[in-house]
C-alpha cells in the first residue's frame, strides 16, 4: 500500500505507547520498563531545550538533533521529531523513524531519551533510552525459530560501538491470519522489539545509529556497508 514518509500519524504512533512510554500489545509486555511517575514538566522538542534544563541534558538533546538532521546513511530510512512522553522523567525527548521501500513502510520505530538528575532504580546513571521497533518479517526470516535471539543480538552488536549498560527488553513475533472475506489475504508475521538501556555518556548520536541499524535489519535490509544480492531480502 503506497504511503507518504512516516505515514502513521502522531496519534497512531502515540497510541502504541502505554503509561511507561513503551509500546505494548498485551498484558505484561511493558512491565519491565515501568518507572515511578515524575512530576510533569513540559519538555521541548529536540534542539529546543528550555533554559531550565540542565546543560548535560541540553548536550544530549543537541546530539539527538545532530543525528536527526544528518545523513541517515540509507535512502530507505526517514527520521522525524515526535512528542516525548511527559511523565516518565523530569526531562525527555523523542524521535520516530520509518524504513520505506518501494513506497511501502516496512518498519517503524521510536527512540525516547529520558533524563533524571537523581537517576532511577535500574538505571546506570541519569540517562535512559527506551526503544521500540516494529517490522513485517520476510517469510524466510519469519520461519526462523531463533529470530528473537537473533534480533536481540542485532541490538547488542549495534550498541557495542556507542557504549551502554543495564540493557533489558523483549522481542515478540506475532502472526496475523485472515478469515472470512479476507481469507485470500496472505498471512503476515511482525516482529516487535522493546528495549531500554543506559548510555555511557551524554552523546546520543551512536545510540540513534544503533537503533536505526536494528530497524533496518528487522526490515530485511542488509547490514550497513553490505550490498544486498538481487532478489534477496529487502529487494
Amino acid at each position: 500500500m503506497p504511503v507518504t514518509p512516516l505515514s502513521r500519524s502522531t496519534e497512531q504512533r502515540q497510541s502504541l505507547i502505554d503509561g511507561t512510554g513503551v509500546a505494548a500489545t498485551g498484558p505484561g509486555h511493558s512491565a519491565i520498563y515501568a518507572l515511578p511517575m515524575a512530576a510533569p514538566r513540559k519538555t521541548p522538542p529536540p534542539g529546543e531545550a528550555s533554559g531550565e534544563a540542565p546543560a548535560v541534558f541540553q548536550r544530549a538533546v543537541a546530539s539527538l538533533r545532530q543525528a536527526l538532521e544528518g545523513d541517515p546513511g540509507r535512502p530507505e530510512l526517514e527520521l522525524e521529531d515526535m512528542p516525548a512522553p511527559q511523565r516518565l522523567a523530569p526531562y525527555s525527548a523523542a524521535i520516530a523513524g520509518a524504513v520505506i521501500k518501494d513506497d511501502d513502510e516496512i518498519a517503524m520505530g521510536r527512540l525516547i531519551l529520558l533524563y533524571d538528575p537523581d537517576g532511577r532504580t535500574g538505571w546506570v546513571g541519569p540517562f535512559r533510552l527506551v526503544a521500540y521497533i516494529q517490522a513485517e518479517l520476510e517469510p524466510e526470516i519469519a520461519s526462523d525459530e531463533l529470530i528473537g535471539s537473533v534480533a536481540w543480538s542485532w541490538l547488542l552488536e549495534a550498541l557495542e560501538v556507542a557504549g551502554y549498560a543495564g540493557v533489558s527488553g523483549t522481542v515478540t513475533r506475532a502472526v496475523s491470519e485472515s478469515f472470512g472475506s479476507k481469507e485470500d489475504d496472505p498471512s503476515s508475521t511482525e516482529l516487535e522489539l522493546r528495549a531500554s538501556w543506559s548510555p555511557a555518556g551524554d552523546d546520543i548520536t551512536g545510540h540513534v545509529a544503533a537503533w536505526c541499524e536494528v530497524m533496518c535489519l528487522a526490515a530485511g535490509l542488509p547490514p550497513s556497508g553490505v550490498t544486498a544480492l538481487p532478489g534477496g531480502p529487502g529487494n
